[in-house]
């Protein structure tokens, strides 16, 4: 007889798969990813090879509800009646890296790159024998005669590497792994009817060749599950690996597996659970339900696709066991090459599967039946790898199943918060997506660019908000400590009778924990992004978005529901200062802000360190003539200036709604004692149900206040996040130094009196920004002063306060005063080794001495409508530092020679003896007030009856709301 084709072969075979089932509607079938010879019906995947599909063959199949058959799945089933195999906690679990020796998972990492390397030989291991083997027999003891293999072999073969697996050996390996037969029905394996009878009528032309063997098997095995509504083909299987094991219960409930102590696996190994909590949101989608207050388990979808899937992901796994097992053997060409079929078979149908194509199309809109597994570190080691390699080359394929898989991660975290550990696993399941890489591409990054959501549009004023809350990244970032943020964190942490110091820390210790785990996930998304070269563009679109969306974020009073919240600008910034931290300054562009393509809007109003608006104008005008003065903006100068605008919308307005929540603090604590003191004068009044109200509301309010500064403490007064904000900072001071001087550090005081027209147009936050992060560091964690970068800050301090001239704004000048003053150890004593650098740097001794006095003297008109009284703080702090300097042999001789012949002297003492003069006038006065009060106490009635009326009205701060607690539930504002 004629010996039939290959594909006349798998013609006949589909159409016998699908015979008998014409009455019911048809579903098309796709062709395995990697079998790109098959015949396949529509929508079909080219194999890797990139060969073009076949026509189309419509195989028809029964349209599927959700439910599963119970009645047939025994207790010791792998694929249980839900659908959900159970895991036992063997050794041979989830082929992982955190349950294998190292040398197998070396053996098997080596087979795994090779199957992703090797092309597909069909001529390696040809068959000749078509009989049936026994399937319990393993591939340890096979000992094959080599004349018999020679028998056995194709001419074809003789050019074969290994010499040592027979066609027979070849067929009880693939049926061992399958686990099925076609010689006979057993309890443990699935038996296959159709292969049965081809084997029985033509043996010689069932397949081509192994790999189309194997296709033939996972099909035929797949399409029983779908055309049989009652019978449960998987229900004769025993559990031999655990990547899921059965839930046997009818709740449906996967449970998760607990951390491994021998390490993790590197992609989705056993690595804790995930709490039932943050998969609520996954229920809308595919049906998942939390169970009660069970936080380590959830329902997943009980459907045919989750039979199938887990089947595959079984035999998946199974191939890993084998390696294991006998790594010696399976190190043989011949057999490596057949176990790198089964994996991409079993890859290429876990694909078909995960669209749809097999049962019912799914929508991208539906949750992926992958993100169960994914989020509870439950699929084993090279199974999402392999399947991304395989897909990627297939745009639709691709995005069919992955784009679900990331829309569901999304909604998994946003369900999560730092009350528990959940968070981990969304996070971790996506960072680990985005590092899969073939070649020099990451092709769920290019994905992720590509989604309608990676950068929306704004639609609305509150631009920061809805690029918060649209984007795809957004949900990611969100995560937060601050109560403002979300109170369950303060909820749980911070809800006990009292908050003392010790427990605050504690517990602070062990978010920032949280944080930094969630922040180093974050960053590994953000970095493969730019490490792309496909994607960098959209990356820095998108971190340029976050921050010109966010600008009204710096202002005095911004409305908060339209910027970004504090913890999602602050783990913005983390990601932003671990990219900046290998940048040289050699590398940085310091005209990138003036430049054409600048990515950042500085809008033409901001106000500018010397320059005025027409200058600024004139100036830019003149630079924008010729285009050559600028070069092609590179990473770096983007990196830096994007981390510098990040800082001025994030630790900074951080800082500043700090320091208001204390200051309401403050006031709420006097107005409680106050009602408290006075309350024997109102307790008896008309007016005591009022006061008891309010000093009902005022505690409520203070206990609020309280949580939300805890929760602040931890998210904000991070040591290491500020000492990253010092580093910086300091880059940044360097930078505007050598734009200055360029004879940086190498620095002469006076500087240059024609001003260089690039620092007069740099923003005045530049400045500002840095003496107002010192300002808070040194009132609220000082210690993070001490770092390497210190002497930088000390030479910013003198050089701008001793040049005066090249900054427009006197109250900069006086903000660096302030600096000094606070750093004063009369002030602050754990400053002492910070003061005692700035009174002895070079540039000090000679120049800040006579700086200060002429400050002292120009402060007396400083343009604005608070004059009179800033100068009397502004003074003080001079008197402060020049007490601390007069104490410093050092000082005593600028001191003397300014006494003597200095320009600024005999202004400053008439200075000093004018403000003497007042204030000694002011007291005076006082001391009248002082007098006419003590004759009104001696009328003891008349001043009793004007205490109570005082006592009527007492008021609660009107900075308590706008220190964050209004955006509290139940706060009472």
């Amino acid at each position: 007889m004629e010996e039939l084709s290959a594909d006349e072969i798998r013609r006949r075979r589909l159409a016998r798969l699908a015979g008998g089932q014409t009455s019911q509607p048809t579903t098309p079938l796709s062709t395995p990813l990697t079998s790109p010879q098959r015949e396949t019906p529509p929508g079909p995947l080219p194999g890797p090879s990139g060969a073009p599909p076949h026509p189309p063959l419509h195989a028809p199949s029964h349209s599927l509800g959700l439910n599963v058959h119970h009645s047939g799945t025994p207790a010791t089933s792998p694929i249980g009646a839900s659908g959900v195999a159970y895991r036992s906690q063997s050794s041979e679990g989830v082929s992982s890296l955190s349950s294998s020796p190292s040398n197998s998972l070396e053996t098997q990492s080596q087979t795994l790159s090779r199957s992703q390397s090797m092309d597909i030989d069909t001529g390696s291991c040809e068959k000749s024998s078509m009989s049936q083997v026994d399937v319990d027999s393993g591939i340890e003891n096979m000992e094959v005669e080599e004349n018999d293999r020679r028998e056995k072999r194709n001419p074809a073969d003789k050019d074969s590497s290994s010499q040592d697996v027979s066609e027979e050996q070849a067929l009880q390996l693939i049926c061992k792994i399958l686990r099925v037969s076609w010689k006979e029905r057993d309890r443990d394996v699935i038996f296959l009817p159709s292969l049965a009878t081809e084997f029985h009528q033509q043996p010689k032309e069932v397949y081509a060749d192994f790999k189309d063997l194997i296709g033939q098997i996972l099909l035929e095995v797949l399409m029983m599950s779908t055309q049989s509504r009652d019978d449960n083909p998987f229900a004769s299987l025993t559990a031999t690996s655990q990547p899921i094991a059965a839930a046997k219960s009818p709740d449906r409930h996967l449970t998760l597996v607990p951390p491994s102590s021998q390490g993790s696996s590197p992609m989705f190994a056993c690595g804790g659970s995930f709490g039932a909590s943050s998969l609520s949101s996954l229920g809308a989608s595919v049906g998942c339900a939390v169970s009660g207050s069970c936080s380590d388990r959830f329902t997943i979808e009980a459907c045919k696709e989750t039979e199938m899937l887990n089947y595959l992901i079984e035999r998946f796994d199974s191939v890993g066991m084998e390696e294991r097992k006998a790594p010696k053997m399976c190190s043989q060409p011949c057999v490596s090459q057949l176990l790198s079929n089964i994996r991409s078979q079993c890859i290429s149908h876990a694909a078909l599967v995960l669209q749809g194509t097999l049962t019912q199309p799914r929508s991208l809109l539906q949750q992926s039946l992958l993100v169960p597994y994914m989020l509870c570190r439950n699929l084993p080691y090279g199974f999402i790898q392999e399947l991304v390699r395989i897909t990627h080359q297939e745009e639709d394929v691709f995005k069919q199943i992955f784009v679900p898989i990331l829309q569901g991660l999304a909604l998994a975290v946003k369900e999560c918060s730092f009350d528990s550990d959940n968070f981990k696993y969304p996070l971790m399941a996506l960072a680990e997506l985005c590092e899969i890489k073939f070649g020099k591409t990451h092709p769920i990054c290019n994905l992720i660019t590509t989604m309608p959501l990676w950068c929306p549009e704004s639609l609305s004023p509150g631009t920061g908000r809805e690029v918060q809350r649209l984007s795809f990244l957004g949900a990611f970032f969100s995560l937060s400590v601050f109560a403002e943020d979300d109170t369950k964190v303060g909820d749980k942490y911070f809800s006990g009778p009292a908050i003392t110091l010790e427990n605050t820390r504690v517990v602070s210790q062990s978010l920032q924990h949280y944080l930094e785990s969630a922040r180093g996930d974050l960053f590994k998304m953000l970095h493969n992004i730019l490490l792309n070269g496909e994607t960098r563009e959209a990356a820095l679109n998108y971190m340029a978005a976050l921050v010109n969306r966010n600008v009204k974020k710096a202002q005095m009073q911004t409305d908060d529901k339209l910027v970004s919240t504090d913890g999602f600008m602050l783990n913005f910034l983390w990601v932003l200062q671990q990219l900046s931290m290998k940048i040289k300054l050699e590398t940085v562009d310091p005209f990138y802000i003036f430049h054409p393509k600048c990515r950042l809007s500085v809008s033409s109003e901001e106000t500018r360190l010397k320059a005025t608006m027409e200058e600024l104008k004139s100036w830019l005008l003149g630079l924008h003539e010729d285009p050559s003065k600028f070069s092609e903006p590179k990473f770096p100068t983007e990196c830096f200036f994007l981390t510098l605008h990040a800082h001025h919308l994030s630790i900074l307005p951080g800082c500043r709604r700090y320091i208001r929540r204390l200051r309401a603090i403050r006031e709420l604590n006097r107005t409680v004692e106050e009602l408290k003191n006075s309350e024997s004068q109102w307790k008896d009044s008309a007016l005591a149900p009022r006061h008891r109200e309010m000093l009902k509301r005022c505690k409520t309010q203070l206990k609020k206040l309280v949580r939300c500064k805890a929760c602040a403490d931890a998210g904000l007064l991070d040591e290491n996040l500020l000492r990253r904000c010092l580093q910086f900072y300091s880059m940044v001071i360097q930078l505007i130094l050598r734009i200055v001087d360029p004879a940086y550090p190498h620095m002469t005081l006076p500087l240059n009196p024609e001003i260089p027209k690039s620092f007069a147009a740099l923003p005045e936050f530049y400045i500002e920004d840095v003496a107002e992060f010192l300002l808070f560091i040194v009132q609220y964690s000082p210690q993070v002063l001490y770092e390497p970068c210190t002497q930088d800050i000390v030479t910013f301090l003198v050089v701008f306060i001793c040049s005066q001239n090249y900054i427009r704004n006197p109250y900069l000048i006086a903000k660096l005063v302030e600096v000094l003053f606070v750093t004063n150890p009369a002030v602050q004593p754990r400053t002492q080794r910070f003061s005692e650098m700035m009174e002895n740097h070079p540039l000090a001794v000679k120049q800040l001495v006579p700086a200060l006095m002429k400050f002292y003297t120009d402060v007396e008109h400083t343009g604005a409508t608070s004059e009179f009284y800033d100068k009397f703080t502004i003074r003080y702090h001079i008197s402060t530092i020049f007490k601390s300097l007069w104490q410093n042999i050092g000082h005593h001789g600028t001191f003397l020679e300014e006494f003597n012949s200095g320009k600024q002297f005999v202004r400053y003492i008439n200075m000093l003896i004018n403000d003497t003069t007042f204030l000694l006038d002011e007291s005076l006065e006082s001391l009248k007030r002082i007098h006419e009060v003590q004759e009104e106490m001696k009328n003891k009635e008349q001043w009793g009856a004007a205490a109570q009326g005082a006592a009527a009205e007492p008021a609660v701060p009107a900075d308590a709301g706008r220190a964050g607690v209004a955006l509290l539930p139940g706060s009472g504002h």
